[in-house]
């Protein structure tokens, strides 16, 4: 399947579900701390998209039956919230996905709770180092493989490995699209499309500690290490403009 190009007026779309995304993170981590549920972020969170006149793209997707994605400790991506309430020490993954006028945005980051350790502070701060890297070195004739195989590098130098079978995504009209961005090589790294101007997508690297190899849990959403150890994600929807990565889910 052939990756889109978007023209200027589609990228400004983008950026609009994409803000309100970005938007809709930063107020869902200002509810982060001791004594709340998942539950109740997801649920303020859905208010907060809905009050922007957008909604909350992850309700019903696949079957997914909340708002947004929480994801506890161990539970690296696409955790269901419930009733389980945050203590200190924990760490928050949330993934947060918007639509406004058939147009998508997704974005994530991962929240420590209250007081945590200096190891699960460099767990999260690695995937947002690894984001920040990927977006930066993102150009125009660069093939994706090449970046999946930088990212897994920029990952492992830290001491961490990239969860497997999971990837980034295209987004646009659909909230997933082609390509699939790995974490990781799987291939040689000069073979398959390149990266052009027009293309939008989003970077999610998502960390392990010991291993990436993965399975999903009883609830058939939760995604964790065969390590059984914390995770951590973060994510932002980009796209190809003058031969770089411009950054759509930043709030305004």
């Amino acid at each position: 399947m052939a990756i889109i190009l978007r023209n200027k007026v589609e990228i400004e779309s983008l950026r609009k579900a994409n803000a309100i995304a970005a938007e809709a993170l930063k107020f869902g981590s200002t509810l982060v701390k001791s004594g709340v549920s998942t539950k109740f972020l997801s649920d303020e969170i859905e208010k907060f998209i809905i009050s922007k006149n957008a909604r909350p793209s992850f309700k019903g997707l696949y079957g997914f039956p909340e708002a947004v994605c929480i994801s506890v400790n161990e539970v690296v991506i696409h955790g269901i919230p419930n009733d389980s309430i945050l203590v200190d020490g924990d760490i928050i993954g949330i993934d947060v996905g918007t639509e406004v006028n058939g147009w998508y945005g997704d974005t994530a980051a991962t929240f420590a709770v209250g007081k945590v350790s200096d190891e699960d502070e460099a767990l999260i701060e690695c995937a947002k180092s690894t984001l920040d890297f990927a977006v930066s070195i993102i150009k125009d004739g660069m093939r994706f493989k090449e970046l999946s195989y930088r990212i897994e590098q920029f990952i492992e130098n830290k001491g961490y490995k990239p969860l497997r079978n999971f990837c980034g995504h295209g987004i646009g009209r659909k909230p997933h699209e082609e390509p699939s961005i790995l974490n990781y090589l799987e291939g040689k790294s000069d073979q398959g499309p390149k990266i052009k101007n027009g293309m939008v997508f989003c970077i999610e690297p998502m960390i392990c500690q010991t291993t990436g190899e993965s399975k999903v849990l009883e609830d058939k959403w939760s995604v964790v290490s065969n390590d059984g150890l914390k995770g951590s994600h973060y994510e932002h929807t980009v796209a190809v403009v003058g031969g770089k990565a411009v950054v759509l889910s930043k709030a305004t």
